[in-house]
């Protein structure tokens, strides 16, 4: 019983100083998976803690389970708007881009450790992927808002590539046992299967999710079980059936949170903190199988390595797969720069251990040194990288959601909680003049610490609170006009240039109101919407930009595919 006890209260202090330490280090700005790890190995068996953990059965059981949970919530948060503009280039990058790093690490791996070629490959293959887990939560911690074509491909490429790292993983341990290359008709063949069949799967059970929950009368509190419960099992039967299961949790998880109407905002909350503790156990565990003192035999070469995958092999990968893609140059240095590695090299590193490789506890210590490198250069410099290459978009206040409704007539609407910030478009402004979207209203408006009589005729103050009942395809609209952008110097009026003009304005008028210099491959009688449609088509997003030669106009406003407002920003003379 003592021993019981000790063991529940080191879990539960371990969650405890997790959730105080990502407090610190978003302030700090250090990845938390990093302090996870370091903590994991800390508590290892050359730690303080000296737990001697070296089950890697177990440990490759509990990982596939946490990477699904972080897989299925991640497909949650993906919008289908996000497929328009990222889709294709993160499919490229999710399998020929895995082929490349691969490749090119792998050589690496060749020239630096004393290994056959295709173990080297085994190794590049390992490493090739990116992580969802990292990903997932670098991005959302430090509160960055790129636009949405970098987002999206970088979201649904690390949801989508580990079934490409753990194919030619398998294929690569198999080749390694016999020593002979891999049959490349049946590879494939297996690859389709893969692919295909845990893709139409996961969207398949997604749908029905949706519809169960949807349509079945529960307690509140079950829903976002019942959805749970569908991710892991949907990965259960791609697994079983021997394709992608975290191709298949992920499809049903993107699937599933776009088509549901019951309990959206419970279940978004509920595997947030899911996929969180998902992501805490999962790198306290990994850091729990490493032996330091193994580590610093093979740190330089293993640095040399990790280098290589940063520096060039992630760089040349995603310069070849995004060649056919609008992508400017600055946006490919930040895709080829967050291509960040976590758990799912780990995780894949521990097949050769556990089929019995010869070299399979060198490969995890290559692959575990790779992963702490990455976490520790890319992962801590995501939101200065992005700040430095002028990426970042104004940030905006996001809206408190306190329920939905599911009464008869309200289906589908929320309801929201906004302060008014100074600045923000709203500020200042009558409520009954308010632009809201069609269907949203204001409910209640409440300043200092009670509610106002008759709010339609007062003015919006800072600091006051406006509820209103909206759908949730509205929240971004409402978000545009409560939210300012005071992300340190930058704001809207600086990001977008000083004067915003309609995406229907001819661009030889604005030439003559704003004293811009056309370059002569720009017709004067093209609108500003039809110049963004030829240079970018129906990708366009927030923040994309075109030089006009003493001006840059940069798109604020995309009303389905067409940009409906544009900023004029002026260049410092």
């Amino acid at each position: 019983m003592e021993l019981v006890g000790q063991i529940i209260l080191a879990i539960g202090g371990l969650l405890l100083l997790s959730v105080l330490a990502s407090r610190l280090t978003d302030r700090l700005g250090v990845p938390l998976l990093l302090v996870v790890l370091a903590l994991g190995m800390l508590l290892g068996e050359e730690g303080v803690g000296g737990i001697a953990f070296a089950d890697f059965e177990t440990a490759f059981l509990f990982a596939s389970l946490a990477l699904t949970v972080i897989l299925f919530d991640g497909g949650l948060r993906t919008h289908v708007d996000s497929f328009r503009a990222g889709l294709r280039p993160a499919v490229v990058l999710a399998t020929l881009g895995v082929v490349i790093t691969a490749t090119l690490t792998g050589g690496a791996v060749y020239l630096l450790f004393d290994l056959e070629p295709l173990e080297a490959l085994l190794l590049g293959a390992i490493v090739g992927s990116t992580d969802a887990a990292a990903v997932f939560y670098l991005l959302h911690a430090h509160g960055l808002r790129l636009n949405e074509r970098i987002r999206s491909t970088l979201e649904i490429e690390s949801g989508s590539n580990d079934p490409m790292a753990i194919f030619l993983t398998l294929m690569l341990v198999v080749a390694v046992q016999q020593d002979t290359l891999p049959d490349w008709e049946a590879f494939a063949l297996e690859l389709l299967w893969q692919l295909g069949f845990g893709g139409l799967l996961g969207a398949a059970a997604g749908w029905i999710l949706a519809g169960l929950i949807n349509r079945m009368e529960l307690t509140p509190s079950l829903y976002p079980v019942l959805a749970l419960a569908g991710g892991v099992t949907t990965y259960g039967i791609a697994a079983v059936s021997g394709s992608s299961g975290f191709l298949a949790a992920y499809i049903a998880g993107v699937v599933a949170g776009n088509c549901l109407v019951r309990a959206r905002h419970e279940i978004s909350r509920f595997h947030d903190g899911m996929a969180w503790l998902a992501q805490v156990g999962l790198f306290l565990m990994l850091g729990l199988l490493v032996v330091p003192s193994e580590l610093f035999a093979i740190a330089l070469p293993a640095l040399v390595t990790a280098a290589v995958l940063i520096f060039v092999a992630r760089p040349v990968a995603v310069g070849v797969c995004l060649l056919p893609f609008r992508f400017n140059i600055r946006e490919q240095v930040f895709l080829g720069w967050v291509g960040l590695r976590g758990a799912v090299p780990i995780v894949l590193a521990l097949i050769p251990l556990l089929v019995g490789a010869d070299e399979g506890r060198l490969l995890f210590n290559i692959a575990f040194f790779v992963v702490l490198v990455s976490l520790l250069v890319q992962g801590w410099t995501v939101a200065s990288t992005a700040r430095l290459l002028d990426l970042r978009l104004p940030v905006r206040s996001e809206g408190r959601r306190i329920f939905e409704f599911d009464a008869p007539g309200l289906e589908g609407q929320e309801l929201v909680v906004y302060r008014v910030l100074r600045r923000c478009r709203a500020d200042g402004v009558r409520v009954a003049e308010l632009a809201l979207p069609p269907g949203a209203r204001v409910i209640a408006l409440v300043r200092g610490r009670g509610p106002v009589d008759a709010p339609s005729a007062e003015r919006l103050q800072p600091d006051d609170h406006v509820y209103l009942l909206a759908e949730a395809e509205q929240i971004q609209a409402l978000e545009a006009l409560f939210g300012t952008g005071p992300l340190e110097e930058l704001d809207e009026r600086s990001f977008f240039g000083p004067f915003i003009v309609r995406g229907s304005a001819r661009l030889g008028a604005l030439a003559g109101i704003y004293d811009l210099a056309l370059p002569p491959r720009v017709d004067p009688d093209e609108t500003v919407a039809g110049l963004f449609r030829r240079r970018y088509g129906s990708a366009v997003t927030v923040g994309d930009r075109i030089d006009l030669g003493n001006a840059d106009l940069v798109a604020s406003e995309i009303v389905g595919d067409e940009v409906h407002h544009a900023g004029v920003r002026l260049h410092p003379r």
